[in-house]
C-alpha cells in the first residue's frame, strides 16, 4: 500500500500520488498518460496532474489497480 509519507515531491498536489516503491514499470503512464508521467532520470512515475471528472478519476483508479507494487495511493490531501 502506498504511503503519503514516502510520496515523490514531483506529484501534483491532490488525492492521487506515487510513492518511493515505484519500480518504473510504466503501467500507470500507459493507462492514464494525462495524469501519470515517468521521471526517466530517477526511474519512477509520478502524478503530473490530478483528475477532475468522474471519467478521469476512473482512469486513475484503473492505473492504481494495475500497479504491481501498490505504489499509487489515493488518500492524499485534496488541494
Amino acid at each position: 500500500m502506498a504511503s503519503k509519507k514516502n510520496k515523490w515531491k514531483e506529484n501534483a498536489p491532490g488525492q492521487f500520488y506515487v510513492d518511493d516503491q515505484c519500480i518504473a514499470c510504466d503501467a500507470c503512464v500507459v493507462e492514464a498518460p494525462n495524469f501519470f508521467k515517468m521521471n526517466d532520470v530517477d526511474g519512477h512515475a509520478y502524478v503530473q496532474a490530478q483528475p477532475k471528472s468522474a471519467a478521469d478519476i476512473e482512469l486513475c483508479n484503473q492505473a492504481l489497480e494495475l500497479c504491481p507494487v501498490e505504489a499509487i495511493g489515493k488518500d492524499g490531501d485534496k488541494p
